[in-house]
């Protein structure tokens, strides 16, 4: 069991169980028995009854003070007879008093790799690597004040559900995944951004906790409610899972509301070396040696409103197309006048473009820059201590689409784009430009020396923006509505679901025919747009003459 105690087990043998996404339950491989997901929540929580007995047990035996800071408010498990009286978060005085409540120890621990001077070295070595940083002047001056500490934390394994939909889009998706590896910190006061740059920690150092563990460390107790750690929980477990989703539906612009209900959280103690003086803030991991430093002047981001954003593209197109007709010789009135139309078709069409991010508001937010170390965790061999040059990367379970097709829900895999579809929009945009030159030739007998390209000119400046809005817009968009399905089955053959359809021409259909044929003022309209269209055509295929 030692080393594996973050391992799900099987409820029925208690050998590791796998969970199946497509399932939706856990399968152990051992004895070939299916669990739910509620099933094995229930067998994680015995354990953790019982190592909550035998903590308590523990902590009667252990002389154990709490020191609370008078700056922060953080609050520490020290040992009785420690001499340390300042706080590592803030540099603050303690204040001491008796500590009996062993119920607000995790039942687990990842316990220091790496000594306090290993530590040390490791911020030295980034303060060198990064001499003309200011923070690696501050941090090399007061290194000596880096202090280590259990740090309260949650270690999230199970399966999620995730609802995504496209911002610009309203079809909206269901998946299913597996989270591993994610810690949530259960510390008010520290800089979350700071903490998540120095891991990710290695489970195979993962033991059951034992105040023999943490002699001559502080530990920090939990100070986040309960509610504040189901937001942290749910905006780790987004955060984390996202970029897979995002990956999997080939854009950024999507929504990704995550549900963590079904995870199994284990609350656990990780080793940390921290330092704080005046602005500057640094962690080293005390399992890797992983060094993260938070800058100490803020940065900005500027949110800029959509609007803005075409108006802007527009004016440097525009800009550029005019100096490049002066460049080639072209009188500035006749240049003004072709850049002047270009950037109109430019303004509809960078417009179309950005529509997808009307949330975007103007706004500026400020933040601090993490700064961290490279290279892989530290390891002790017998040559000493040697960092693997192999960095520890979190992987995340890809997840798996689920549609009700025909009345059954299934697990599916979802195609957006594909060669085809691609050369099915060029298709459809190049006819619908050329629309009135096909007919045309059409009509001439395909006799090219008599087409007057000039005839479609009306049709042209029409078309010329309204494509590439197409393009932009309606294109991409009916992708994300209208994906290519292909069911999984268990025998591994790729078939593309089509939905059974039947051509049905209803009562309402040829009523709305009718109305826009034979009714005005509709019907006006579009009977001059036929007729337009027809002369168009005829002068496209035989001329002015």
């Amino acid at each position: 069991m030692e080393g594996n105690l973050a391992d799900i087990r099987c409820p029925h043998c208690g050998a590791p169980a796998e969970y199946d996404i497509v399932g939706g339950r856990y399968l152990c491989a051992y004895c070939g028995s299916r669990s739910g997901i509620g099933e094995v929540q229930a067998q994680r929580l015995g354990f953790r009854s019982l190592q909550q007995e035998r903590i308590r047990k523990s902590a009667e035996k252990t002389r154990l003070m709490r020191a609370n800071c008078t700056g922060c408010g953080a609050s520490v498990v020290i040992e009785e007879g420690e001499a340390a009286v300042t706080c590592a978060f803030c540099g603050r005085a303690l204040v001491r008093e008796e500590y009996l409540a062993s119920t607000e120890m995790p039942e687990l621990i990842i316990p220091f790799r790496i000594t306090a001077d290993e530590a040390k070295a490791c911020l030295l070595d980034w303060c060198r690597a990064n001499a003309k940083k200011p923070e690696a002047k501050h941090l090399g001056e007061t290194a000596d004040t880096l202090t280590g500490v259990y740090l309260p934390y949650e270690l999230v394994r199970g399966p999620v559900s995730c609802r995504v939909s496209r911002m610009d889009a309203s079809r909206i998706y269901t998946c299913g995944g597996f989270v591993d590896r994610i810690f949530v910190n259960c510390s008010k006061q520290l800089d979350n951004l700071l903490l998540d740059a120095m891991e990710p920690f290695e489970l195979e150092d993962l033991r059951e906790f034992d105040f023999a563990y943490t002699a001559g460390q502080r530990i920090k107790i939990k100070d986040i409610d309960a509610g504040e750690l189901e937001r942290r929980v749910a905006e780790e477990v987004s955060n984390d899972y996202a970029p897979v989703v995002r990956k999997t539906l080939e854009s950024s612009a999507v929504n990704v509301n995550t549900d963590p209900s079904g995870v199994l959280r284990m609350p656990v103690l990780l080793p940390v070396y921290y330092i704080a003086s005046g602005k500057t803030v640094a962690a080293v991991n005390g399992q890797t040696g992983r060094v993260s430093v938070r800058a100490e002047k803020p940065s900005h981001h500027v949110f800029i409103p959509w609007w803005v954003k075409a108006l802007l593209a527009t004016v440097l197109i525009t800009g550029a197309a005019f100096g490049a007709f002066l460049l080639f010789g072209m009188e500035k009135g006749e240049s003004l006048l072709i850049a002047g139309m270009l950037g109109l078709i430019t303004a509809i069409v960078t417009l179309a473009a950005f529509s997808d991010t009307v949330r975007n508001r103007f706004r500026v937010e400020a933040g601090h820059k993490i700064f961290t170390s490279s290279g892989g965790p530290l390891r002790r061999t017998e040559n000493g201590l040697v960092r693997d040059p192999q960095e520890i990367r979190k992987e995340v379970t890809p997840p798996v689409f689920f549609e009700t097709l025909d009345g059954v829900t299934l697990p599916v895999k979802l195609v957006f784009s594909s060669p085809l579809r691609t050369l099915k929009t060029v298709v459809l945009s190049v006819l619908a430009l050329f629309l009135p030159v096909i007919v045309a030739l059409f009509l001439n007998g395909f006799d090219f020396e008599r087409l007057t390209l000039g005839g479609s000119a009306v049709w042209f400046c029409i078309m010329v923006p309204v494509v590439p809005i197409y393009i932009l817009k309606f294109a991409v968009i009916e992708l994300y509505e209208n994906p290519w399905i292909y069911p999984l089955r268990a025998d591994g053959k790729k078939k593309r679901y089509r939905k059974k359809t039947g051509f049905w021409i209803t009562k309402k259909t040829v009523l709305t025919v009718l109305k826009v044929l034979f009714v005005p003022p509709i019907s006006l309209a579009v009977w001059f747009g036929i007729a337009s269209f027809c002369v168009m055509c005829y002068l496209t295929a035989f001329g002015f003459d």
